[in-house]
């Protein structure tokens, strides 16, 4: 946990169907994720989402789902706190809104949009094999990547710690 007494609220994006291979990290992440007392923030749903979850309800963590519908029956066995928006795909910004850092784990274009969210609100995101982000001819220097689950997490804690500005540029 860090140093501080609040617990960092680190968000997981992902797809929402997995591979066995995506699946074992998103298990992975979760787990590092929890193992360091912090909270686990995802879209409440299925694939990545659940994943994660699940790693971090293995590893004795707290989990928080912002779903994307009316009502918490739609959150995954592994959300301990389902907070429904009725947002649809707009809740992706009110996810990494809520969030000290995000970890995407590949991912579709609902991924990408997530990583936008979070870059426009300066929010850190550590990418771990997803996308490439180019401007201006260069790499975005805002997506941070890492190799493995666990790299990923620990720049993810590395980053949310230091000071962010909070709105968008």
């Amino acid at each position: 946990m860090t140093s501080s007494s609040r617990r960092l609220k680190i968000g997981v994006l992902g797809p929402h169907k997995c591979t066995d291979e995506e699946r074992s990290m998103g298990l992975e992440v979760g787990e590092e994720i929890a193992r360091r007392g912090e909270i686990l923030v995802c879209g409440g749903l299925n694939g990545m989402m659940e994943a994660a979850a699940e790693g971090a309800k293995k590893a004795g963590g707290l989990t928080v789902g912002i779903l994307p519908g009316d009502t918490a029956d739609e959150a995954n066995p592994f959300v301990d706190i389902a907070l429904p928006t009725g947002l649809g795909a707009f809740r992706n910004m009110l996810l990494v809104r809520a969030c000290d850092a995000v970890i995407a784990v590949r991912g579709e274009y609902g991924t990408l949009s997530e990583i936008a969210a979070a870059l426009r609100l300066k929010v850190p995101v550590v990418g771990l094999q997803t996308w490439k982000l180019i401007r201006n001819g260069l790499e975005d220097p805002g997506l941070h990547v890492a190799a493995t689950p666990r790299e990923a997490v620990e720049l993810a804690l590395q980053l949310a710690v230091r000071p962010r500005l909070t709105g968008p540029s």
